[in-house]
């Protein structure tokens, strides 16, 4: 299983930032070979990909949601994957976002993909453009402020 953890520093607001990540929706704006995503309640969503000409469905449950700290996930089929984005304040006007994702390739592409470091690269490259979008808009397009607590 790869482990990939990537960092970019924004120049909004913590709540900006973690508002814009929570609208699950716009992901295909930022995020390269995400074709559409749609939230079907407040912890599900449904992902379609095409990456390197292979096109997938799967289902992904929000697992712990804390406003303005955190988004964790995990995959229910289809890809292996789960993760933690994490909000840092750095001060009033800027925010670190943190990427932590776990993902078990499957296949030959993808094992290949993750260990010559093209998914890490896909990661970095997904952060830096959630960067460009965020401080272009400089507002969020929406905000779900709900708090989901891990199961025990």
């Amino acid at each position: 299983m790869g482990n990939i953890t990537e960092s970019v520093d924004v120049n909004v607001p913590v709540r900006t930032a973690y508002n814009q990540w929570t609208q699950f929706e716009s992901f295909p704006q930022f995020m390269d070979g995400v074709d559409e995503i749609r939230q079907t309640d407040d912890t599900h969503t449904h992902w379609v990909t095409s990456i390197g000409g292979v096109k997938r469905e799967f289902d992904a449950t929000i697992t712990e949601q804390h406003p303005d700290e955190r988004v964790a996930w995990k995959t229910e089929d289809g890809p292996n994957h789960a993760g933690v984005i994490t909000f840092h304040r750095l001060s009033d006007a800027e925010t670190r976002v943190t990427a932590q994702i776990d993902i078990d390739p499957d296949g030959l592409a993808e094992t290949v993909a993750d260990k010559t470091g093209v998914i890490s690269r896909r990661v970095k490259g997904d952060m830096a453009r959630f960067k460009e979008f965020i401080e272009a808009r400089g507002t969020e397009s929406g905000q779900w402020r709900g708090d989901v607590q891990p199961e025990v």
